[in-house]
């Protein structure tokens, strides 16, 4: 089974799938005229501006309910992993991936927007709307609500649940089942009371995890700060190869910083969307704009903030595709990568390193679940619309119960093909999501002018 899924996934997950998502973001910044730096004072703006009625929520919360899917364990484990097989250039290449993700994002959000439909609960959407609204294909549309369902409903789910059991394990004398029936309690209470309880608790946990996480890296940076100007020399020089000992793994160092940069941002997975295409808003561009920035924030700011601890701390090591180590600054820490992390807040809070990356990572894990049952419950209303009501709403009771067995599950065992399964899920979401918005794309650019222009 393992090496079945494995293969699947290898398939998904293509070069061409990097390929069409880095080139959708090329080619979107230029037909947008680089909206991502042409409006970054609208995209601030945009987060805060008042709701157009009673429908929906609102443009700050939906951003931060998008922003807490994209901030994960991936930002403090995803970026270590890149830095140990890809070197400090690796980051670089995120940083790449994010500028022009930022304009997928917004082509994404604003069709969302455009395509959306109303429900008692509020607006609902996503590329599933995309599928049937604007390409006149509902099947397309069902198979991406129930992909939706099982990858980020599911299966990501046990992965998130399981990295932050485990963190809490190692640093706290916590069994991971306490942890997990905890963390399962806390979601539990956020989404039986709907979209609008989610939206409030994101909009308060999601601004202080990641400006908490921000002001303690700037803190730990701060006692390095003479290791700032080789550090950010290093990332330039090493992401083409300059440096004799990283420049046999420029390969992966393109390729690692490519795909954390892709997996981090979520733009074009059709995930910013679905959270997009709930918030009333003035116009659709507006939303396209919020999200935008939201990919700035999640790349830009928080990977960048864990990179940053670790280069300037130098509690790293650089591995070759074999797993021997081309650069041992850390040789007791081999390859944990976690704790590339963790020694690093620890050169400056002794001992409190692993306590610090277990805490962030339960917010970390929190935030993004919620997500996920955001954009697994719209899928299931979509696939309901039309039904009757109290069928829907059975299907949601039935389906909370079973993403927080999923999450006590996920926190007591590992399960790699449970991983790999999820990465095919959002693999399939992101083709789906690409072809839909690059052909409809059109309709994005006219909105936007028809934005600037009451702007």
């Amino acid at each position: 089974m393992n090496n079945i899924v494995s293969t699947i996934n290898r398939i998904v997950w293509n070069p061409g799938l990097v390929v069409l998502l880095l080139g959708a973001g090329l080619f979107f910044s230029v037909c947008t005229r680089f909206v991502q730096v042409r409006r970054i004072g609208l995209m601030v703006r945009s987060l805060f501006s008042k709701k157009r009625g009673n429908d929906g929520i609102s443009s700050f919360e939906a951003f931060c309910i998008a922003l807490s899917g994209r901030v994960g364990t991936g930002n403090i484990v995803g970026v270590a992993t890149a830095i140990a097989f890809g070197g400090p250039g690796a980051i670089f290449w995120m940083w790449v991936v994010a500028f022009f993700g930022a304009s997928t994002a917004f082509i994404e959000s604003t069709l969302s927007q455009m395509y959306k439909f109303r429900h008692a609960s509020g607006f609902r959407g996503g590329p599933f709307c995309l599928f049937e609204a604007g390409l006149g294909q509902r099947w397309l549309g069902v198979v991406f609500a129930v992909i939706t369902i099982v990858a980020c409903g599911v299966c990501l789910t046990m992965v998130q649940s399981n990295g932050a059991s485990s963190s809490m394990h190692n640093a706290f004398p916590v069994s991971t089942l306490t942890s997990g029936i905890a963390l399962a309690l806390l979601i539990g209470i956020v989404i039986v009371g709907g979209v609008k309880r989610i939206a409030r608790v994101a909009s308060i946990v999601t601004p202080f995890m990641a400006l908490g996480y921000i002001v303690l890296a700037i803190v730990v940076v701060s006692f390095h700060i003479h290791e700032v100007p080789a550090v950010l020399g290093s990332i330039v020089s090493n992401a083409f190869g300059i440096n004799p000992v990283c420049g046999g793994i420029i390969g992966s160092t393109i390729s690692m910083g490519v795909k954390r940069g892709i997996f981090s941002n979520e733009a074009g997975q059709g995930t910013g969307a679905i959270v997009s295409a709930a918030a009333d808003v003035q116009a659709p561009a507006q939303q396209g704009l919020a999200q935008s920035f939201s990919v700035y924030v999640d790349t830009l700011f928080v990977c960048t903030a864990t990179a940053l601890m670790i280069l300037t701390s130098g509690t790293y090591n650089i591995l070759d595709a074999d797993g021997n180590m081309l650069i041992a600054n850390a040789p007791e820490l081999g390859n944990n990568y976690a704790a590339f992390t963790q020694s690093a807040v620890d050169t400056v809070f002794a001992g409190f390193g692993s306590q610090f990356v277990s805490v962030a990572m339960i917010f970390f894990t929190y935030s993004t679940i919620m997500a996920y049952y955001f954009y697994a419950e719209s899928s299931i209303i979509y696939l309901y619309r039309g039904k009757k009501a109290r069928h829907e709403k059975l299907v949601i009771r039935i389906f909370q119960a079973l993403m927080l067995a999923s999450v006590v599950y996920g926190a007591v065992r590992e399960a790699d093909v449970v991983w790999q399964l999820g990465d095919i899920g959002v693999g399939l979401m992101a083709w789906g999501t690409l072809i839909s918005i690059i052909l409809l794309f059109p309709n994005a650019i006219k909105a936007l002018r028809e934005y600037e222009k009451k702007s």
